[in-house]
């Protein structure tokens, strides 16, 4: 059911896309989250390129699978590659946290096709993940869930309460991805509640636990083949990953978690990916 089955090469070139896609998004809005968005693009592109059965024809498609952000702030990213897929016209991405657009700056799932779950209290979507995985199996469903979590979100109780339901559970249908980026909001990760050893956490609360550069396709890709094959046993992938990764300007620095790149810094950045502003708004805006 999924009408993307993209090789590394071409999952790399879309990845490009999408990042252009964030700055141009941002820029236009003149608001929006940047650092997040540029992190998880990787690994959220093969996701969907490649990974998850869905059918952007069919939003609503039973046999689908669930993909949750439970950071929801990162929406430049996850409505980039919904309107790249064909959930919705790529002009609608001009219209990002504009009045009257389906594209808010957290994520509607009565606006917008793609949209599992209306996320952004952060350290909830796990735990809806945990439900939709259970009640999945339940009723003898084949399908998986994927849940997108922070690692300046993982501070959050309700993130560990759902990760013991989920290795309590079996919950091998279920599979979460740590955008483990080392910065929050307020400044890096470490400085403000260390979440590590992240790996041994996970692994004590009977988890499968896959180590990966989150910025490295075949890695990407052979993590969520493993996860897919594990049985047993929910699986997180720890996707180590870079803040704004894709401009040297952006990257590593928490700074850029929540602002937008003015005109002149997101014409920096977009030659930095090998275009323009003008011609990506141009794209996005003739499609």
């Amino acid at each position: 059911m999924n009408p993307f089955r993209y090789n590394t090469d071409q999952l790399s070139q879309k990845a490009l896309e999408i990042r252009r896609d964030i700055i141009t998004m941002l820029v236009e809005a003149k608001s929006g989250h940047t650092g997040g968005p540029l992190s998880c693009a990787d690994f959220a592109t093969a996701l969907y390129f490649n990974v998850i059965n869905h059918d952007p024809g069919n939003p609503s498609d039973p046999d689908r699978d669930r993909v949750v952000y439970s950071i929801g702030h990162v929406t430049a990213v996850n409505y980039s590659i919904l309107a790249e897929c064909g959930y919705f016209p790529l002009r609608d991405l001009m219209t990002f946290r504009k009045l009257g657009s389906h594209l808010q700056g957290h994520p509607n799932m009565l606006d917008t096709p793609g949209i599992e779950v209306s996320t952004g209290s952060l350290g909830q979507g796990l735990s809806i993940c945990v439900g939709m995985a259970k009640g999945l199996k339940l009723d003898g469903k084949p399908n998986r869930v994927y849940c997108i979590i922070g690692d300046g979100e993982s501070q959050e109780g309700a993130i560990w309460e759902a990760a013991m339901a989920a290795g309590n559970f079996k919950l091998d249908n279920l599979c979460a991805v740590i955008d483990y980026n080392h910065c929050q909001i307020d400044g890096r990760v470490e400085d403000i509640m260390d979440i590590a050893p992240v790996v041994d956490k996970f692994r004590a609360f009977n988890w499968d636990v896959i180590d990966i550069d989150g910025h490295d396709m075949q890695q990407i890709l052979d993590a969520y083949a493993e996860a897919a094959a594990f049985k047993g046993k929910p699986t997180i992938i720890v996707a180590n990953t870079v803040m704004g990764k894709g401009v040297s300007f952006m990257e590593g620095d928490h700074g850029w978690h929540g602002i937008p790149p003015s005109p002149e810094q997101g014409e920096s950045a977009m030659r930095e990916l090998g275009s323009t502003l003008e011609e990506w708004t141009q794209r996005l805006l003739s499609s």
